[in-house]
């Protein structure tokens, strides 16, 4: 019951942010965007991953970027073009797209702080304006264990064993509006929506 209630209401929260994508960087029929940090999946049956490519409305203008195989998202969406890569090392030249796009990938890019602010250096370097969006640290329940608190532990043993109960197991470095402007090469617009926080460059 509270999976499916946190499902519905990440849903609602990820059709807000596409509103706000679209209102914020007005795309249009010949856009190109990036969108890295998809999953092998399809959209819906109480999911919403790659949500972007399910209702972006011209998804034949999207490049979609995984790390892991992506035989069950090209399947899915057969008309989005698909490259598997690392999102801190992305095949493109510089400015391929006019924009980019990452939604709760970026608390989750192995290598600390580090590994972070390279992820979104890759996105800037390739995308003419992005909009990358991450879970606020400072909201108190985690989105992804659904308990109040546990991501405000030091990463550890303690924390790890919290999350793998709740059948999360994997990196988790959660980014405060502070933190998520410092990992951009330039100056961004943070907007806190309490849960979520978006940053959109160049501001």
């Amino acid at each position: 019951m509270v999976r499916r209630v946190a499902s519905r209401l990440s849903l609602a929260s990820r059709k807000r942010k596409l509103r706000l994508f679209l209102d914020l960087l007005a795309p249009g029929p010949e856009t190109t965007v990036v969108d890295v940090g998809v999953t092998d999946g399809p959209f819906g049956d109480g999911g919403s991953d790659n949500f972007f490519e399910a209702l972006y409305p011209w998804p034949e203008r999207i490049t979609a970027v995984g790390h892991t195989e992506l035989a069950r998202f090209e399947k899915a969406f057969p008309c989005v073009r698909v490259v598997r890569s690392d999102g801190r090392d992305l095949p493109f030249v510089d400015g391929e797209f006019e924009l980019g796009f990452s939604n709760a990938v970026v608390e989750h890019v192995a290598g600390g702080r580090d590994g972070q602010r390279r992820f979104v250096e890759e996105l800037c370097r390739v995308a003419a304006r992005v909009f990358v969006a991450t879970p606020n640290r400072w909201f108190p329940v985690d989105p992804h264990s659904l308990l109040p608190l546990v991501h405000w532990l030091p990463p550890g043993a303690r924390r790890d064993r919290l999350l793998r109960a709740r059948g999360f197991d994997d990196v988790l470095q959660p980014l405060g509006p502070r933190e998520l402007e410092a990992l951009f090469p330039y100056p961004v617009r943070v907007i806190n929506r309490g849960l979520s926080l978006i940053a959109v460059g160049p501001r």
